[in-house]
């Protein structure tokens, strides 16, 4: 649980769930994978025996853990923050019950307080109990895109009551080409980094930028990536790009 996080586009991290799996390309080198390892060598029971090794490196076993203790923590951050929901894991994965992630979404709710940042690669799931669920303005809702073979996922979110939509085009490691982006509010861009990461084209960041400019979707570009993104930096064109949604799309 981390109340400042050192991710550009939220605050703080909280995580009900704990473990996963990889669905797509874009979970290859995930780095909630190597952190869970670290987290339990470090002593942390919650992300115990969540990983295996492969490679040389972590990854996901598939074992998923719902921490019934975390639902309380929101409740105690009385200012409030921007919150990154399920760092460690997927709100939406299938085994997590529809119960838990209901108990999750009336937290949200009840802590109005806070803006809470949903983001799942399974939009099958989503989009599959999105009417079973109370949604709140304070939610915003958002899904992984990484190339363009899974556009789809922006069907399935724009299927959801969601006051807030959004994008997580990270990391990028293909070209998206045309996108349709209504009813969208929202666009994260950025490289992979870490150990093992994909190069992006520039070509790939600049035509959503240019599509996010023209659909009045607000666009925030996060990094450059590579083994050493604090190098490679987040200027795009010579500027940076830190836009936020102020309002849901018409």
């Amino acid at each position: 649980m981390g109340t400042n996080s050192r991710i550009e586009w939220t605050e703080a991290t909280w995580n009900p769930v704990a473990g996963c799996n990889i669905v797509s390309p874009g979970c290859t080198n995930c780095y909630a994978m190597r952190m869970a390892e670290r987290l339990e060598l470090m002593g942390q029971e919650k992300y115990r025996g969540l990983t295996r090794r492969s490679g040389g490196r972590p990854k996901w076993n598939g074992r998923i853990r719902l921490d019934d203790n975390a639902l309380a923590i929101p409740y105690s951050w009385k200012t409030g923050r921007m919150i990154f929901v399920n760092s460690m894991s997927d709100l939406f994965h299938e085994d997590v019950s529809v119960d838990f992630v209901s108990r999750v979404f009336d937290v949200m709710k009840n802590c109005s307080q806070h803006t809470f940042q949903v983001l799942t690669k399974r939009s099958d799931r989503l989009r599959s109990i999105a009417d079973r669920l109370d949604w709140p303005a304070n939610v915003w809702m958002g899904v992984s895109v990484e190339n363009g073979d899974y556009k789809h996922r922006i069907d399935d979110l724009r299927a959801t009551p969601a006051a807030v939509r959004f994008l997580s085009l990270e990391p990028l490691v293909g070209d998206l080409g045309v996108i349709d982006l209504s009813y969208i509010d929202w666009a994260i861009a950025g490289g992979e980094s870490g150990p093992g990461a994909r190069p992006m084209e520039a070509v790939w960041v600049r035509s959503i930028r240019d599509q996010c400019v023209a659909a009045n979707v607000a666009f925030h570009f996060k990094q450059w990536g590579g083994v050493n993104k604090k190098r490679a930096g987040r200027v795009l064109d010579g500027r940076t790009w830190d836009q936020f949604p102020t309002s849901a799309a018409a």
